[in-house]
């Protein structure tokens, strides 16, 4: 079982008896904290196995269905990765209990749901009382994901705005939009400074939320083209790149950005600089430069931003297609993140690089580099525990 937990850790594309490996000692409770982690990051990678998971999350809710802990939140996130609905009720009572992931890149392996089961879940979590700072920002976090969705949960999310926890309820509530209109003078005092629970770093997201839930963009360019202005352009970029042509009297501003020392500033600068023009000429060869293809993971530097945004110019970025390829057709996943994310980690990864290849079309010169070695093999001892030389011992 070690090997096949250590292999599909360490590989992208392991030998699918890997991944049976890990089903078949998680579900038989020959399992360890490790093929548990394993299993809650697979997505469908196991769908071939949702029954049988879904069958063992039943055996540990109990009778009535009501039983939570670890053994029910590793099955039920292994399904929630695969989109099974199966997962919905497990997560429900473990929202109630607090039984849902604190980890971020954990945690939203439950939007391969549909938002619209998913966000009743999140607003579940909300109303728990006793969480802590992280538990409250990643059930904002998740929430946000859900968008429009997640409607419903406004006068919660509201609520959050007088907490510790008001950034992330700025975020939800621009992500829901027009149905979160009626928190525009909530919005509008916090992009303004008036809020009693405002902060510096607040201005920002709520001026782009207004615009998001009012339609009105006259704040959020205000706000964040003065934010760019004035120095602290990082943190305006990517409100002004989402405001896209409306934000057209910032152009010279953004364009000035491309050659900052900061590495964050520049690659926004670009994604702005090309949402708001629509000329990819001077944003692909800093978003290129920025492609490291020996990038471990460290979240320090922006290369999957940069990879993201040379996918959403698409065919303009021809130029760094070979690059993209060479990259996805790595084998080994990347490696700085703790082995309790880091298939989670890398699978984000792979999905940036094969959407911005896929964006980038047939004209970037064919298919990316196909990998030396489709699959990674078991190694031999792991081979005859699985197909019964010693299987009892898995």
């Amino acid at each position: 079982m070690d090997s096949a937990v250590e292999a599909v850790h360490r590989y992208r594309r392991p030998d699918p008896a890997c991944w049976d490996v890990v089903v078949e000692a998680v579900c038989s409770e020959a399992s360890s904290y490790d093929a548990d982690k394993a299993l809650v990051q697979a997505g469908r990678a196991v769908a071939r196995h949702a029954d049988r998971i879904a069958e063992d999350l039943r055996r540990h809710q109990g009778s009535f269905g009501t039983a939570v802990g670890h053994d029910v939140q590793a099955r039920a996130l292994a399904l929630a990765g695969m989109g099974d609905l199966r997962a919905l009720p497990a997560l429900r009572r473990l929202a109630e209990h607090g039984g849902l992931p604190y980890s971020r890149p954990e945690a939203r392996v439950m939007a391969a749901l549909p938002a619209a089961e998913l966000a009743p879940v999140m607003l579940t979590k909300l109303l728990r009382d006793g969480d802590d700072y992280h538990g409250n920002t990643t059930a904002l976090d998740v929430l946000a994901l859900c968008g429009a969705a997640a409607a419903p949960a406004v006068p919660e999310v509201t609520r959050y705005l007088d907490t510790e926890y008001a950034y992330d309820a700025l975020r939800v509530l621009g992500r829901i939009g027009p149905a979160a209109a009626g928190t525009a003078n909530r919005l509008t005092d916090f992009a303004t400074g008036r809020a009693p629970r405002a902060r510096r770093h607040h201005p920002r997201p709520a001026a782009w939320a207004h615009w998001r839930v009012t339609g009105d963009p006259t704040l959020a360019l205000d706000v964040c083209g003065t934010a760019v202005r004035s120095g602290a352009a990082g943190h305006g970029l990517p409100f002004l790149a989402d405001l896209g042509p409306l934000a057209a009297a910032h152009a010279d501003t953004v364009r000035g950005l491309l050659d900052s020392p900061g590495a964050w500033t520049r690659v926004a600068a670009a994604h702005a600089y090309w949402r708001i023009t629509g000329d990819p000429e001077p944003a692909v060869p800093v978003l290129l430069a920025e492609v490291d293809p020996a990038w471990a993971g460290h979240p320090t530097v922006p290369v999957q931003e940069a990879v993201r945004h040379l996918g959403e110019i698409g065919a303009p970025a021809v130029a760094a297609a070979p690059l993209l390829g060479r990259i996805l057709a790595q084998e080994e996943r990347l490696g700085h993140p703790f082995e309790r994310i880091r298939i989670l980690v890398d699978a984000a990864y792979v999905r940036t690089l094969t959407e911005a290849l896929e964006r980038i079309g047939p004209c970037a010169g064919g298919p990316p580099p196909t990998p030396s070695k489709e699959l990674v093999p078991l190694p031999a001892p792991a081979r005859r525990r699985i197909f019964g030389f010693s299987r009892r011992s898995v």
